[in-house]
């Protein structure tokens, strides 16, 4: 019986695990996929979201631009792998064609329901607040009203309903650098009322490496096991925050309840590309694809605030750790 429930897409980015290596979350060899300078008005592509679009892949691109302020691109790719990024900003426009421009934009995630693609963002509602769009094409972009009020970051959708309403993962924040930080968890039966709003998980545990705070990354995937979804820990040291990612198992009838969660970080910063550049020790989790067939997941990460990167892991492994690597809470 096949551990994910969706969609096969034997076509996504994979290299088997390296010889000799004994974690069960890897690099891709040929990291980083997006570097420095990558198109004229973006320097730095990073904390991005792709989903299988298609026969290839599309997604929406964290691009800080030379003025030094994010926002977000569109892009497409044939293997997940080789990104083309479209050369001006999403220019997003009100259910009625009206332009809605974005002060700043960041650290998108995006999820397809019923064939319209979600996208959440950090977005300026008079300081970091959630923001929330939809796109069927990846050319023409939509947006809705904002569920949640400032400060917040970190919004995360569910796939899919469960139990008849859309399920919301956010990280209430501030207005700078948030040295705190825990998971909530929201519903909402349309998209546009959002409440039951109580906690998921918090910072802290046995280690440090996800002592300061936490929020959520990718979208959670759907398993027979529960809820998978990859987040950032931080933990703060002499030097600055460092950022490193676990993985948390919620219950797939009741998501407001926690089964499993590592104990030890899968992956930190450790290769020159998460370790230097912009913001450096930083790896932090936007998106993943998979193929439910084979298990096989990849994870889209930035890397020190400037990289993209990938990194891989194969479900039955990386539950069955989980399950014997827990943090107790």
């Amino acid at each position: 019986m096949k551990t994910i429930i969706g969609k096969n897409a034997p076509n996504i980015p994979w290299e088997d695990k390296p010889s000799g290596c004994t974690d069960v979350m890897w690099r891709f060899s040929k990291n980083p996929i997006i570097g420095w300078n990558p198109i004229p008005k973006a320097a730095r592509v990073y904390n991005s979201a792709i989903v299988p679009f298609k026969e290839g892949f599309a997604g929406v691109f964290r691009g800080d631009q030379r003025n030094g302020r994010a926002t977000l691109f569109s892009g497409f790719s044939a293997d997940g792998i080789q990104i083309d990024l479209a050369p001006e900003p999403i220019e997003w426009l009100d259910e009625n064609g009206k332009p809605v421009p974005t002060s700043y934009s960041y650290d998108p995630r995006v999820l397809e329901i019923d064939g319209i693609y979600y996208i959440t963002w950090c977005d300026d509602m008079k300081g970091p607040s959630i923001g929330l769009g939809k796109t069927t094409d990846f050319k023409t972009f939509t947006r809705i009203p904002n569920p949640l009020m400032p400060y917040n970051r970190n919004g995360v959708l569910f796939p899919r309903k469960i139990n008849g309403n859309y399920f919301l993962l956010s990280r209430p924040s501030d207005t700078g650098h948030t040295p705190f930080g825990n998971i909530f968890i929201s519903e909402s039966p349309d998209l546009i009322h959002w409440g039951h709003h109580s906690f998921l998980m918090g910072n802290g545990g046995e280690g440090w490496w996800q002592g300061t705070k936490i929020g959520a990354g990718p979208v959670p995937i759907e398993t027979n096991e529960g809820w998978l979804m990859f987040y950032h820990g931080v933990s703060g040291t002499c030097n600055g925050f460092v950022y490193s990612i676990g993985a948390v198992l919620l219950d797939r009838d009741n998501p407001r309840k926690v089964l499993y969660r590592t104990r030890d970080y899968l992956l930190t910063p450790e290769k020159e590309y998460e370790t230097v550049g912009f913001v450096p020790n930083v790896a932090f989790p936007c998106a993943n694809i998979y193929d439910a067939e084979t298990g096989r997941i990849a994870i889209y990460y930035g890397a020190a605030d400037t990289y993209t990167a990938i990194a891989f892991c194969q479900v039955d492994e990386l539950v069955a750790y989980m399950k014997e690597h827990s943090e107790v809470f």
